[in-house]
């Protein structure tokens, strides 16, 4: 694949305050640690405090989470890793999609394994170990129960309820993967052979990135929310977060920014068998929504003690869980998620954990030959493929069409003769100007009438070529959705099995440009 570049701000599919943090807008600087660089890393990697008991407890519970599950010698050696006091991690987090999802769930992870290629040769004395975390506690399914595979969208129906990564792989699983004829024998047996839907995610992940050395971290564990647990208790009694958040919030927004996220009060779900469900304080009862069930404040905290596993973060809170269980110097990915973390900063202040580099993962475009050859039959610049089409339509008509759609020279006459008119007959009867003036209106809107005829027979004249962009675009954003965020990575993967290892050639964390990719030939 040949590799070209353009700036993110050209494809129009970012927000102003991502833009800002990657152009390193000063305002910004009161709401992030460090800006990624590579030589930036040096100071956040001389800071990073992470207890041994922490680092003992990771260990452990990883090699649980494990368990069963055949591992790469570089994985191996990773876990084991953790327990040492020169050893960080980078990561990035990505819900539990079926078949990965779309291109971008692959995207972080090349762009993860990357940046910790990247650290290892620069820092050599440290040892770095790329991380997927499993959004495997959020209770979203309609989010995930679906991904897209040329153009048809492939559904999980389940009536299962709670996180999903407890959902059990039951006879509606086998009947959807029934459908599934083109999926390779891994994603059969990570779905056939395993339990859960985590663990099936854990099978095919680990399947693609192990030899990479990618260790997956499951935080719907006990003794890993054991570590958090004087958070959840400060969350439950001063509501902390809350305000500091909205502080944050209230800050971006004075600078035109908008709000990604929104805090409660309470930051946390009740999470059981089959629930997940917001935790709100009544007076001074703490109930659960939507279950009945109802806790006096010192329940509550007993219950934090004896079943930590219970409390699960919002997305206020589960990036200071991350950070708080993982010895972490980078979390890379997508823009949103860049937007909301500077939104944190004040919450990991508070509570003395460290904030680590926020980083954008790689963006990439894939065009095909098939794309390509169409693009260049229009004259396509990579920038131009990101014109939205009736804009660029309209622009494309007018410099093909054979005549003048303005049709400026024939108004300008036509306003001539009636504007003369108007004046000899004003010599007769002053009252006829305004009559000339409106007769020169109405033959104006019937030319402006013909000029909207005169460019649909352009349009017509020119349909090949509109058929070809219309065609063009729904490759590269289909259903007019950028093509990394709707189409999945089979589509490539099926055609050639080297192309996440192509990735790896391409992709470079530190470099915050969009990626064209084009296949040669």
């Amino acid at each position: 694949m040949m590799k070209s570049t353009i700036e993110p701000e050209c494809t129009g599919q970012f927000s102003p305050l991502f833009i800002d943090y990657i152009q390193k807008k000063t305002d910004l600087k009161p709401f992030y640690h460090q800006y990624p660089s590579l030589e930036n890393f040096k100071a956040v990697i001389e800071k990073r405090n992470f207890g041994k008991d922490k680092r003992k407890v990771l260990k452990e519970a990883l090699h649980q989470q494990y368990e069963g599950f055949e591992l790469s010698e570089a994985t191996t050696k990773n876990l084991d890793s953790l327990e040492e006091a020169n050893t960080f991690t980078v990561t990035t987090g990505h819900q539990l999609n079926l078949f990965t999802g779309p291109l971008y769930f692959i995207y972080k992870i090349v762009s993860t394994i990357n940046l910790a290629r990247q650290l290892q040769e620069a820092y050599p004395d440290y040892r770095f170990v790329p991380v997927y975390w499993m959004a495997s506690e959020d209770h979203d399914f309609e989010e995930i129960n679906h991904f897209s595979y040329e153009g048809k969208k492939y559904s999980w129906e389940t009536n299962q309820k709670g996180a999903v990564g407890d959902f059990e792989l039951d006879g509606s699983m086998d009947d959807f993967i029934k459908e599934i004829t083109f999926a390779p024998d891994f994603f059969k047996q990570a779905y056939r052979e395993q339990k859960t839907l985590a663990d099936a995610v854990r099978y095919y992940v680990n399947h693609l990135f192990g030899e990479k050395g990618l260790v997956i971290v499951d935080g719907h564990d006990t003794s890993l929310k054991g570590l958090f647990k004087e958070v959840i208790k400060d969350d439950l009694l001063t509501n902390s977060a809350n305000e500091l958040v909205n502080k944050q919030t209230e800050r971006l927004e004075e600078l035109g920014y908008k709000s990604q996220i929104f805090p409660r009060e309470i930051n946390f779900f009740y999470l059981d068998k089959g629930i997940r469900s917001r935790i709100v304080k009544n007076g001074s009862v703490y109930e659960v929504l939507d279950t009945g069930k109802q806790f006096s404040e010192q329940e509550m905290l007993a219950l934090v003690e004896s079943s930590p596993e219970i409390f699960s973060p919002n997305v206020v809170l589960r990036p200071l869980y991350q950070e708080y269980i993982l010895p972490n110097i980078a979390y890379l990915g997508g823009p949103a998620e860049v937007a909301y973390w500077l939104q944190l900063k004040l919450v990991f202040d508070h509570y003395q954990t460290d904030y680590p580099m926020v980083m954008p993962r790689n963006f990439a475009m894939i065009k095909g030959k098939n794309a390509s050859r169409k693009a260049e039959a229009l004259g396509l610049s990579n920038k131009q493929l990101f014109v939205p089409y009736e804009s660029w339509k309209k622009e494309y008509v007018k410099n093909n069409a054979q005549s003048d759609l303005s049709l400026e020279k024939e108004k300008e006459a036509l306003s001539a003769i009636f504007e003369e008119m108007g004046m000899a007959a004003a010599e007769v009867d002053p009252t006829l100007k305004n009559s000339a003036e409106a007769a020169k209106t109405r033959a104006l809107k019937v030319i402006e009438h013909f000029g909207k005829k005169l460019r649909r027979g352009e349009e017509r004249n020119l349909e090949t070529d509109l058929q070809r962009m219309k065609s063009l675009k729904e490759i590269l954003f289909p259903g007019g959705t950028p093509q990394e965020r709707k189409s999945n990575f089979l589509e490539f993967y099926l055609k050639d099995e080297q192309f996440i290892e192509k990735l790896y050639t391409h992709f470079d964390p530190l470099d915050f440009n969009y990626i064209i990719l084009e296949e040669n030939g």
